[in-house]
């Protein structure tokens, strides 16, 4: 039961992007004992987005792997064919280059972005961490201007007027979100890496503004880790929490148009590599 649970997550990782189908593959190439190496290649090639049973009888004829092979059983042929099929299909993301000192931190809902940015303000002080603006009320334990700055709608309609914020946005139907100019363009003319915690839609609005900024996408390490920790926060009713899980799927597609992935696996570790992307990133432009 463990391993057909281990299986039926992991088809839901690959399903909605959370790890890539040649990701998967690799797990089971590696640890042939693995949930992804006993996967059947039929329930494997169907868990990828866009592959139903008719494309899959298609690729496994194309290929010649037999219906009953499992991920790990593959012969080093099939192997390869497979391999070669998935990057035809859909590539793997390349890592950018590190080419600027601002630094966008973005990814979908309940993937911790803010406590990723909180260990980052605590543990690593050289990066100036942007304070977002938001018309949203403060949580429990929020302070302001150290978590965000809160505002009403009138204030927040004001700023746009004023040019004086780089980038907003309304997200999950509710509330506005936005980066304050002043602090960010101040910390870049000091020297400083600057790092934006912010939603998807406003790291387009960036990139766009400011085609160097590099983009970290934030991932979680599955699917499932990802409804736990929406659940387990409980800031949102159910209705919500559905509404974002729905908003999540989207969020994940949008991936491979970030420069880089980190997956939020242990918070210390994935601050650490996302600020030595950061500081990466300042050389680059040096």
């Amino acid at each position: 039961m463990a391993a057909r649970r281990a299986r039926a997550s992991l088809k839901r990782d690959i399903n909605t992007r959370v790890i890539t189908p040649q990701e998967a593959l690799r797990r089971a190439l590696s640890d042939t004992d693995s949930a992804a190496g006993s996967l059947r290649v039929t329930e494997f090639l169907t868990s990828i987005p866009g592959v139903g049973a008719s494309k899959r009888d298609r690729v496994l004829e194309q290929l010649a792997i037999s219906p009953v092979k499992r991920l790990g059983g593959l012969g080093a042929r099939q192997r390869t064919a497979l391999a070669a099929y998935l990057d035809g299909r859909r590539a793997e993301p390349a890592q950018q280059p590190a080419r600027s000192r601002l630094m966008v931190l973005a990814g979908p809902t309940a993937v911790g972005k803010g406590t990723v940015a909180a260990q980052i303000r605590e543990q690593y002080p050289e990066v100036a961490l942007s304070v977002s603006t938001t018309t949203r009320a403060p949580r429990p334990g929020e302070i302001e201007g150290v978590h965000y700055f809160f505002v009403d709608d009138a204030e927040f309609d004001r700023l746009i007027a004023d040019g004086e914020l780089l980038e907003w946005a309304t997200v999950h139907n509710a509330h506005r979100y936005g980066t304050p100019r002043g602090p960010v363009e101040a910390a870049l003319a000091e020297g400083r890496t600057v790092l934006l915690e912010i939603d998807i839609q406003g790291a387009h609005q960036i990139r766009a503004a400011e085609p160097s900024a590099a983009l970290v996408f934030l991932l979680p390490p599955s699917w499932d880790e990802l409804v736990d920790r929406l659940v387990g926060r409980g800031t949102e009713d159910e209705e919500e929490r559905r509404r974002r899980l729905r908003t999540a799927v989207v969020e994940l597609k949008d991936q491979d148009s970030f420069d880089f992935r980190v997956i939020n696996d242990d918070v210390a570790r994935a601050a650490k590599e996302v600020v030595e992307l950061a500081q990466a990133s300042a050389r680059g432009e040096a």
